[in-house]
């Protein structure tokens, strides 16, 4: 397995491990309708936003995409085992947003999810050494927010959103007050 960061070419295969993600983890959050319909399609006109070409203005604008960071995990034999997606400095207050942290329901135990936490928080920190990091999670993921206790997040409150289908959820803000927690978990970086 290696880890390397994310291009134009990589925003189909990133949007269908996110759909599969969501609808895996997002059952009961997210209308069935959306999640067994529309989500793959949704997540692939957003990944390919994100990587627009320039003049093009994805959502946030080309100053957001210019801060983001997308890392991935591929395996042997090249298959996307996951991925996360961070936005620098992205909130005045809490810093980088983790936007995105999605791992192949058979890549799951690895350490895979654990990993790319740690290169994200690493990347905001080297490029944003200001910057807090966080990110939101849904109130009802009961997987996901003892995976976050555990690598050092802080549950800071609640808040309701709006998901993409049109309904509400509450999500909340996981923050890492330190991340040297997770400097353990740090992989090596592919480079190109």
């Amino acid at each position: 397995m290696r880890f390397r960061e994310a291009t134009a070419e990589d925003a189909d295969v990133i949007a269908a491990l996110h759909a599969e993600s969501w609808r895996r983890a997002y059952r009961g959050a997210y209308s069935d309708a959306y999640l067994d319909g529309p989500v793959h399609d949704d997540r692939r006109e957003v990944w390919r936003e994100r990587y627009a070409a320039a003049g093009q203005q994805p959502p946030g604008g080309a100053e957001r995409r210019a801060r983001m960071y997308t890392l991935l995990a591929i395996d042997d034999d090249e298959s996307l085992l996951g991925f996360a997606c961070s936005f620098g400095a992205d909130d005045p207050k809490w810093g980088t947003l983790l936007d995105n942290l999605h791992v192949s329901g058979a890549a799951e135990g690895r350490g895979i999810g654990r990993q790319l936490v740690a290169a994200s928080a690493l990347w905001s920190e080297r490029a944003y050494p200001d910057a807090g990091f966080f990110l939101w999670v849904l109130d009802g993921n009961a997987r996901a927010r003892p995976f976050y206790e555990y690598i050092g997040a802080t549950n800071e409150g609640p808040t309701e959103m709006v998901t993409p289908d049109g309904g509400g959820v509450t999500v909340l803000r996981y923050v890492w007050h330190s991340i040297d927690p997770l400097r353990q978990y740090a992989p090596t970086i592919a480079e190109g």
